[in-house]
């Protein structure tokens, strides 16, 4: 049984076009901090200037540290200048129903029910059985940069985003009912010309069947915003922010890596790459005129150098551990193949970067030309299938593997911590 509980104090856009100018990309959906400030300089008014305080600075040569005391001392300043403007208000005992039209997926509604969610329901070593399925191990030093962030604001603004079985197709059901023909409280178009759409529900019969709806979900597996909800256990609170959406509703998209080898040329780096793929991968070159790869296939998998061009590389059959929900996932297979052998054996080595599915393969073959990178791997997306079978293993999934796509907006639906 999943809990799901009405915010007391959400504080929303006043209509679409605030929406609009509030709400933004997720701070780890961008690829650097001079792509945030860039972003921040188009929409001053947006919450990354609170998220990414240390960003909302005149010129880039400013941008501070992330976790210095001066960001957040700027993160309230901005926050406080957010909440008392007229582009936002203040909701009481709330729920939302939240959904993604993503013209990507035709045909598919994902539609989702948020609120605030309970921290003691996190599947931890102290709760072995907590409903809340976390996937990925939490680094303690960004889940307190995050805690830090609640406490300067005294508002949490970061969502966690997760998955619920549904098998019975009726918390679809039911929230779509809820909403069709009826005009959202405000939307907003997102990257991709996604459509983002909220609706608040405040009658007390309404919020009930909501919360008993959700309660009849077994468990839930949290796909996105793992530091977020690990944030606010760290401080005690009781709850954190969330949203709920049907499992078969949400999309995920590749997750691929750049490889830097500083100090070794272009020749050098395609003899240790063309001898690692030789172990554990039957490699081959990609034909001539074919064009960035970016893999669809469980198993099958990209990697460029400037040497070489694209390859395209099957693992063999002796490194796959397919009994092993987590150890069969692509992304760990090429860590503990091809880049152990290049001789970066920790996924969280800084010769890695770590590129979410808003950059194509194009773009991860210019880095490596462009001598910013020395070699890429693209990776097929994970599927919903072998998320879903690392939960229920109880094992982690590879570190950076899953990035779930469309992704929610910040800003949509913040929580005001006063009186909570």
């Amino acid at each position: 049984m999943v809990t799901i509980r009405p915010i007391h104090r959400a504080l929303v856009p006043v209509d679409s076009d605030a929406a609009r100018r509030v709400s933004a990309r997720n701070y780890d959906e961008f690829q650097g901090d001079l792509e945030i400030w860039e972003a921040i300089r188009e929409a001053p008014d947006s919450v990354l200037s609170v998220t990414m305080a240390h960003c909302a600075v005149v010129r880039p040569d400013r941008i501070m540290e992330g976790d210095s005391e001066a960001a957040l001392r700027r993160a309230r300043l901005n926050f406080d200048r957010l909440r008392a403007s007229p582009l936002t208000r203040e909701a009481g005992r709330v729920l939302f129903i939240y959904e993604i039209v993503d013209p990507g997926r035709p045909g598919v509604r994902q539609i989702g029910l948020g609120g605030l969610a309970r921290t003691a329901e996190i599947r931890t070593e102290a709760t072995p059985d907590g409903p809340i399925i976390r996937n990925e191990g939490v680094r303690p030093p960004k889940a307190r940069g995050r805690a830090r962030l609640i406490e300067a604001t005294r508002a949490i603004i970061g969502t966690v985003n997760n998955a619920v079985p549904d098998e019975s197709g009726t918390f679809a059901r039911t929230l779509e009912g809820r909403v069709d023909g009826v005009a959202p409280d405000f939307a907003v178009e997102g990257t991709g010309g996604t459509a983002h759409r909220i609706w608040l529900v405040r009658e007390p019969g309404a919020l009930a069947r909501l919360q008993r709806l959700l309660a009849d979900e077994p468990e839930a597996y949290v796909a996105d915003g793992n530091h977020r909800s690990a944030a606010a256990a760290m401080l005690g609170h009781e709850s954190f922010l969330a949203v709920f959406f049907p499992a078969d509703r949400m999309g995920i998209a590749p997750y691929n890596r750049l490889v830097r080898l500083p100090g070794e040329s272009p020749e050098a780096v395609e003899a240790a790459v063309a001898s690692a793929l030789e172990r554990s991968f039957a490699a081959t070159l990609a034909s001539g005129g074919e064009g960035p790869l970016q893999p669809e296939t469980t198993h099958e998998i990209g990697v460029y150098t400037a040497e070489a061009g694209w390859r395209r590389a099957m693992p063999r059959e002796e490194v796959l551990r397919e009994e092993d929900a987590s150890a069969s996932i692509d992304h760990d297979i090429v860590q503990r193949t091809l880049f152990a052998e290049l001789g970066i054996v920790e996924a969280g080595d800084e010769r890695l970067t770590f590129v979410g599915a808003n950059k194509d393969a194009a773009w991860l073959a210019a880095e490596v030309d462009a001598g910013r990178a020395d070699c890429a791997v693209t990776l097929p997306a994970v599927t919903m299938r072998q998320f879903i079978a690392v939960c229920r293993q109880r094992r982690m999934m590879p570190p950076k593997s899953t990035w779930f796509e469309p992704k929610i907006r910040s800003g949509l639906v913040m929580v005001l911590l006063e009186d909570l």
